[in-house]
């Protein structure tokens, strides 16, 4: 247990760190609204594509771990959906539904990937990369989907949710890294240098960058649906993750991370999709808020159980 709260001590002290500048040293919202964009767009992807380039997937149970978090999303997903009759009646409306959909479904893929690099180096980092592989596709389909279906003013073709997802540069970078990796293609040294510099910065600025989105606001009001979201997503998808996991075998460091896959809070790109498809960003934000914060707290014992 003490090995587990050694790894995410740090990732979560960023994390504090991150609302604490935003609150004193850097309060201005396009300071951040920057570091976001060069995270997701260069930084981020790059680490991607250097982590899938280096790994020895012949190491990685692909099938396996990616299958079970694949599943589980989708499991999740269906099961929100199954849900929406009842949470009509307790008077949640359609974008406070896709609120509650994307909390239970997306995973802040910084904190996946910060904790999977420090419990068991890169090893864990490239079964966590492979898991992104296996997820974001899905979870971008159904957010988007659900958020035309339930929220956006304005309904969306097919082909524009298709375009949504094709433009997300982590689905891209994993396809170049995993293209590279399996056809052998030899990349220049200064790349792995320069790669691998990048690579290091991406998850200590994007660990600042989730603290400094965190919203306090009402923190310590939270309504049903904020309570429902955290449920689902730190409680009920660890569990379905878990579960896969056995069902498809795996154990020791592949059932670990797969554990800590599970348990990751919802993204803070989440909110921004809610903000610009009529979503309920208020409750998202309360939502990813309250993950974060008890994330501290319900992902050791998810990966203890496992351990």
């Amino acid at each position: 247990m003490l090995i587990v709260i050694a790894a995410l001590a740090p990732v979560f002290i960023l994390i504090v760190l991150g609302a604490i500048l935003r609150r004193s040293l850097m309060r201005l919202e396009t300071q951040w609204h920057g570091l976001e964009r060069l995270t997701y767009y260069v930084l981020f992807p790059i680490l991607l594509i250097q982590t899938l380039v280096k790994a020895d997937l012949a190491k990685v149970p692909v099938a396996g771990g990616g299958g079970a978090l694949f599943l589980s999303a989708l499991v999740m997903s269906l099961l929100c959906l199954a849900l929406r009759p009842l949470l009509v009646r307790l008077a949640i409306d359609g974008p406070a539904f896709t609120s509650i959909f994307q909390g239970a479904t997306r995973w802040q893929t910084y904190v996946a990937l910060a904790v999977s690099g420090n419990l068991y180096g890169d090893t864990g980092l490239a079964l966590a990369s492979v898991a992104m592989v296996a997820i974001i596709p899905l979870v971008n389909v159904f957010s988007v989907a659900v958020l035309v279906r339930y929220a956006s003013p304005e309904k969306k073709s097919a082909g524009t949710i298709v375009m949504t997802v094709v433009k997300n540069p982590l689905i891209w970078a994993c396809a170049i890294g995993l293209v590279i990796n399996v056809l052998h293609l030899p990349l220049p040294k200064l790349w792995h240098e320069v790669a691998d510099a990048l690579g290091r910065s991406s998850l200590a600025i994007g660990l600042l960058v989730t603290g400094a989105g965190l919203h306090l606001e009402g923190l310590f009001r939270p309504n049903a649906g904020a309570a429902i979201g955290v449920f689902l997503k730190l409680i009920l998808m660890p569990v379905l993750g878990i579960a896969m996991a056995l069902w498809f075998g795996l154990t020791g460091s592949n059932l670990v991370i797969v554990a800590a896959c599970s348990a990751i809070p919802a993204s803070s790109s989440a909110y921004v999709l809610a903000r610009q498809m009529g979503g309920d960003a208020s409750l998202l934000a309360q939502i990813i808020t309250l993950q974060t914060i008890l994330a501290a707290i319900t992902m050791p014992v998810a990966i203890a159980l496992v351990s």
